[in-house]
Formats: structure tokens, sequence, C-alpha cells
């Protein structure tokens, strides 16, 4: 049963994140929102809903570590493995001072998580500025024009105002559903096999809430669109980051186990950092680098067991 509630989690957050961007798409689109706003606001976020509602259900219920493994194991696997895959399908072609933008706010969030998991937790001042600090991003790109996360153009949307307003209260159900079914389900399975429930939020869920993103950048490899492939990732990043980690520490503060900040994070911010190289220096992310991402995911999920 364990595993059915984890299942039907994993479907409720694939199927409620495609609604909700979908039916925010077409309500944009209807409302006469700039397809740059669209890009960075309703799909960036509506991708990043899942680790949200998780993160936010997994607080509420007194397990902080899959709340925190969630976001942490989210971040790295949107870089090795969902870029590793996507660079498999199609090698990505790195251009474009936008995604060196987005790369340096991307590093920029990581390296702050530092100084707040030293403190043990993650409390609503915190989040606050998590928050604050996503804003700002938000205004700077807005101000500031380029290849945003996503194109407007690249999703599929409702036409009808109706319509675009029942798909994204269908998705809000099926997230909301979801995220407790998976948090249910994790929870369940890690103390029934004496597995660590931060190993669990930085695996199973982790990759569960990704499953947006992992579409996304599979359907722009397989369509040649680089940037987009690469900018989502690099925005959904800084949404779970800011926040995510942001608004879930504002709802309620959220203690830090001593293995993020020694471990996980470390990993974190050397992923972050090895694809910020890679953008600088590499005109392409081919598949040889592609196979190379993919075995440190495995290495890391090998290591982050014990």
């Amino acid at each position: 049963m364990d595993y059915l509630f984890l299942l039907a989690g994993l479907i409720g957050l694939f199927i409620g994140g495609e609604f909700l961007v979908r039916g925010s798409v077409g309500l944009a689109r209807r409302m006469a929102i700039p397809p740059l706003l669209i890009g960075l606001t309703v799909v960036g976020f509506g991708t990043s809903t899942p680790e949200l509602l998780v993160s936010v259900e997994a607080a509420w219920r007194g397990v902080p570590d899959i709340a925190v493994g969630n976001i942490v194991g989210s971040n790295i696997a949107n870089i090795l493995l969902i870029i590793g895959v996507s660079a498999l399908v199609w090698p990505i072609k790195v251009m474009g001072a936008t995604l060196r933008r987005d790369t340096a706010v991307m590093m920029a969030a990581v390296l702050v998580l530092m100084p707040i998991f030293a403190m043990r937790e993650v409390g609503r001042l915190s989040g606050a500025l998590l928050v604050a600090g996503l804003v700002a991003y938000l205004v700077w790109a807005y101000l500031r024009p380029g290849i945003v996360a996503l194109e407007e153009e690249g999703v599929p949307a409702p036409s009808s105002v109706l319509v675009s307003s029942l798909w994204v209260l269908g998705g809000l159900v099926a997230l909301m559903l979801g995220a407790r079914f998976l948090v249910d389900g994790a929870v369940a399975i890690a103390r029934g096999y004496g597995i660590s429930e931060a190993f669990i939020g930085l695996t199973i869920v982790a990759v569960g809430t990704s499953l947006p993103e992992l579409a996304t950048s599979l359907i722009a490899a397989l369509r040649r669109q680089s940037e987009i492939a690469i900018g989502n990732i690099l925005g959904s990043g800084i949404f779970n980051v800011l926040g995510i980690l942001g608004l879930t520490a504002m709802i309620t503060p959220i203690p830090v186990a001593p293995r993020f900040l020694g471990f996980d994070l470390p990993v974190l911010i050397a992923v972050s950092l090895l694809l910020a190289v890679l953008l600088v220096m590499r005109p392409v992310i081919g598949r040889g680098v592609g196979v190379t991402m993919l075995v440190a995911y495995a290495a890391y999920i090998w290591a982050a067991q014990g």
C-alpha cells in the first residue's frame, strides 16, 4: 500500500504540474500578460509547484528532512540527471548572456544556503530574505529581458478563460493530493526499511517533484531548443532555493539536519559550479558530458545512503 501511495503521489504531481502550467499560461495569454513575465513567473513557478507543496506538507507533518532533502535533491537531480539525459538526447548548445546571468544568480542562491544551514534552522526571517531575493531576481530579469526559463510559445494552453481556470483548479487539486500521497508513502517506506527520511527526500521525492522539469527539458532537447533545456534547469534551481525554501520557512521554520551542511549542500555547490564552468567554457554540452553527469548522479545516490 505504501508503494501505491508513492506511485499515486508521483502521478498526481506530474499530472497536476502539467495541468497547472497549461491552465496558467492560458489565463496569462487571455489577460495579455507579456510572454517574458509568463516564462519567469507562471511557467517557472508552475514547474516548481510540486516541490513547494511537498516541502510544505513535509514540514507541517514534522518530517523536515524530507522538506530540505526535496529541495537540495531536486537541484542536484536537475543538474546531473536532467541535463545529463537531455545531453544524451541531443547535444546542448550554450549561448547567450541571459544564461550566464541566471547561472550567476543560481550560484549565489546556492551559496547563500551555507550560512543559513549553519544556523541549523531555516527560520521565518531567513525565508523572507530568500523570497525577497527571488522578487529582486524577477524584477531584474523583467527589466533586462532575454531568454527565459520557458518560452510561452513552447507551452500548449487552453484557449478560453473558463477552460484555463478548470485546468488550474484541477492541477492544484492533483498537486495537493499528490503531495499528500507522496509524503505518506515516502515516510512509511523510509521507516519500514530503516532508511533515513533525508535519503528518501534527496532521491525518490526529489526526482518525483522534478518530473515537470524533466519532461520540459526532454521536449526542449528533442525540439533542439537548447536554451530552453538549460534555462528551465537554471530557473527551477533559483525558484527551488529562493522561492520554495523561502515560502516553506515563512509558513513554518525548518530544522536542518547536520548531514545537509556536511555532505549534500557541498555536493550541490560542487555540481552547480560544474554547470557554471561548462556554460562559460564550453560551446556545447555533448553526450560525453551527459554520460559523465549520469555516472556522477549514480555515485551521489550511492554515497548519500550513508
